[in-house]
């Protein structure tokens, strides 16, 4: 049998018997979960299943108790957030993380420079940095800001806001993306305008997102990652979720049957 390239490459991110506790309460016990670069990967479980902690162990804000987080086949235990960061992982939050009182375009030029170079320099005036400048541009039409560079992110809509976080977090040149309930608090439209520029933005990436819209989960994800009492009891397509039985009765249930009846009432 023929062995591809992809099949022996190292996976985006894998995690390894990976393990939290707090005290005497053990939050992540022992996950298993290999993504392959370019993978869209939604984790979803019920509250107190551990996804923030297993997001928090992931992108370093928390040390694993045991068990190894690997990113493109180089392990990353104990590294701080911003060396994870230049690793090639980039996050955002469940809470919008912007700069409130720079402008979109002040935003995302702040999002660019690490990875074009620019490290701690006083001596560079940021508007003579063409290649920064020209990106920021770039991720503003990309993320459907072009019209607003001036605009203070404070002074933005709630999904605007969201916006401009994704174009900071794939601004550095990451590979791979966290995302923490992107579409928290939209609307219906909003969210559905939000998928496609999830998709957009997130192409060539392997993605991570945690969420709990099930239209969502199964309107984006390759594959979805089921995790209850700090264990990934399921990891499959869409399909194949969906139609678990063990992952309906640990979670999913009547929203399984709500996704369904949305899928079909969209496509009729």
């Amino acid at each position: 049998m023929m062995v591809t390239a992809s099949q022996t490459a190292p996976h985006a991110l894998e995690l390894r018997d990976l393990r939290k506790s707090f005290g005497k309460t053990e939050i992540i016990r022992g996950t298993n979960l290999a993504v392959r670069p370019g993978e869209r990967v939604a984790i979803i479980g019920p509250n107190g299943a551990g996804k923030s902690t297993l997001f928090n162990l992931i992108s370093g804000r928390f040390e694993a108790s045991s068990g190894d987080v690997l990113l493109n086949g180089q392990r990353i235990n104990g590294k701080k957030p911003f060396e994870i960061n230049r690793l090639g992982l980039s996050r955002s939050f469940q809470i919008t993380n912007i700069f409130p009182k720079l402008s979109v375009f002040e935003n995302l030029r702040c999002g660019v420079l690490w990875s074009l170079g620019y490290k701690y320099s006083f001596f560079k005036f940021l508007v003579d940095l063409d290649d920064a400048n020209e990106r920021a541009q770039q991720l503003m039409l990309m993320i459907g800001l072009g019209n607003k560079p001036e605009v203070l992110a404070m002074n933005l809509t709630y999904a605007e806001q969201r916006a401009l976080e994704i174009g900071i977090t794939i601004g550095g040149g990451a590979n791979v993306i966290l995302l923490d309930e992107p579409t928290a608090g939209m609307s219906r439209s909003e969210t559905a305008r939000f998928i496609e520029l999830i998709k957009q933005v997130t192409e060539g990436k392997t993605l991570l997102t945690v969420e709990h819209d099930m239209g969502v989960v199964f309107g984006l994800a390759d594959k979805i990652a089921v995790l209850v009492y700090g264990e990934v009891i399921a990891f499959d397509t869409p399909e194949a979720v969906r139609a678990n039985a063990r992952v309906q009765e640990a979670y999913l249930g009547s929203a399984v049957a709500d996704a369904q009846v949305n899928v079909r009432v969209g496509g009729a």
